[in-house]
């Protein structure tokens, strides 16, 4: 894969120069990985050498200091405190840079050399989970397009979400309107589209974004279908309504290709993908929205002020992101705009329930990332009690929904309220537990007697 934003190309030693053995351990990481700034991990810090120590001083505002500074080529460094990195890696992909995370995957204690190393993630700007860095309000999503004769296709991944959609649209100008609205954080492209979009007028604002280029074999439809049909645990695609896309359907296997290769895991939490068409819904386009101040106003292009500031009484991060997907995307159907009506009306008319349903949603936390960060192995113990909560209250919000009579209330009969999940949660998890694995004192004591005594032995 190749990142067009940037480059931290030239990271060779200079000529003659004999890099170390961690060296020469850093370089042999790095060549598989020419397009990311390599963290590479040295005890409690991951540094930066060559060209890569250069990019990531200036865009961190760190010191630029040396290894080996009393040889004849000192080697350039810098480094982060690994308890501080996402901070960090943060702040290199706003400024549309990868990062990939290489880790100690050897104890150094039984290390007999080198201690092994491996890259176990590749941070980029569609590929985000920490909270601490995402809008809780807005999806965030990595598109990946693709064209097939005269037809443009995308599918896009909200990785902490799980959601995943796709779309096609014989017009560019509507594709592009499209793309534009879903503000994508990261751009997919297979070799060779380039040329296409920098020659039409109408898919040039589609430049600025974060882009990767893939294969064009990542794009292939019908090694795609096999390879969502396998993702989804299918024999085929037609319960999704996605069989019969062509460039869609290769977009979306290269997304997941991408997510895969990128995480080094696979993406367990996408379980669905949902089609849909433009004609379902008013094209608003990326001009209308900034004009009518959807979502940013335009005297300094924040909330205040807009028309999502002013409507957003939402309990909810989930609840947030599926009213931003209301307004940026309206109803075009009768029918199903006067279902929406009608669910207003009753919930208007019902206060009480209505004030009951709002504070049973409180410190309802955001289950959708929730369930993303626990897939991808990124969750720590605080999650698991934001968890547990947010289960223990759902009997309670589910009971109040089905004294409604929309079905946009309601939504069908529950199989499964997860309070077995919860009780489990409370069980094994203390009622506080740390923010840390490495803190220790998060299983309660007398969940494992084994593990009640191996504590006891280590005090």
């Amino acid at each position: 894969m190749q990142q067009e934003k940037s480059s931290t190309a030239g990271t060779c030693p200079a000529r003659g120069a004999k890099p170390t053995p961690v060296l020469r351990q850093y370089l042999e990481i790095k060549e598989q990985y020419p397009d990311a700034i390599l963290f590479f991990r040295m005890g409690d810090f991951y540094e930066m050498f060559y060209e890569d120590a250069h990019t990531a001083s200036r865009a961190l505002e760190i010191t630029l200091t040396s290894r080996n500074k009393n040889d004849p080529e000192p080697v350039p460094m810098c480094g982060v405190p690994v308890h501080a990195a996402d901070g960090y890696v943060a702040k290199l992909l706003e400024q549309g840079l990868k990062v990939a995370v290489c880790d100690q995957v050897q104890d150094a204690a039984s290390a007999k050399g080198l201690v092994k190393r491996e890259v176990v993630r590749v941070v980029t700007p569609g590929m985000v989970l920490d909270p601490g860095f995402l809008d809780p309000k807005a999806p965030n999503w990595v598109l990946a397009l693709c064209k097939k004769r005269f037809t443009w296709g995308a599918a896009m991944l909200d990785l902490s979400t799980g959601e995943f959609l796709a779309f096609e649209e014989k017009s560019a100008a509507l594709f592009v309107d499209e793309v534009l609205s879903r503000q994508p954080r990261e751009v997919l492209l297979p070799e060779g589209i380039l040329e296409d979009i920098v020659a039409a007028e109408a898919l040039k604002p589609l430049l600025p974004f974060s882009r990767t280029t893939l294969p064009a074999q990542s794009f292939d439809t019908a090694r795609a279908g096999k390879r969502l049909a396998a993702q989804f645990c299918t024999h085929s695609l037609e319960g999704f309504g996605v069989q019969d896309m062509g460039p869609a359907l290769g977009a979306a296997g290269a997304v997941l290709d991408y997510v895969e290769s990128t995480q080094k895991r696979e993406v367990s939490h996408v379980t669905r993908i949902t089609p849909y068409s433009l004609d379902r819904h008013l094209i608003v386009g990326e001009a209308g929205a900034r004009n009518l101040e959807l979502f940013k106003n335009l005297a300094d292009g924040g909330r205040s002020g807009t028309l999502f500031s002013v409507l957003d009484f939402t309990r909810t991060a989930m609840g947030g992101r599926l009213l931003r997907q209301w307004l940026s995307h309206p109803l075009l159907d009768v029918e199903e705009i006067n279902r929406r009506l009608d669910a207003v009306e009753e919930a208007k008319a019902r206060r009480a329930d209505r004030a009951a349903l709002f504070e049973a949603l409180e410190g309802v936390y955001d289950l959708e990332r929730l369930r993303g960060r626990l897939a991808m192995g990124q969750a720590g113990p605080r999650d698991l009690a934001a968890l547990r909560t947010s289960l223990e209250k759902l009997p309670g919000i589910y009971k109040l929904l089905s004294t409604f009579h929309s079905d946009l209330f309601s939504g069908g009969p529950v199989e499964d309220d997860l309070s077995d999940a919860a009780s489990f949660i409370a069980q094994s998890i203390v009622d506080d537990p740390p923010f840390t694995l490495k803190e220790g004192g998060i299983i309660r004591k007398g969940f494992s007697q084994e593990l009640d005594d191996l504590v006891e032995t280590a005090a």
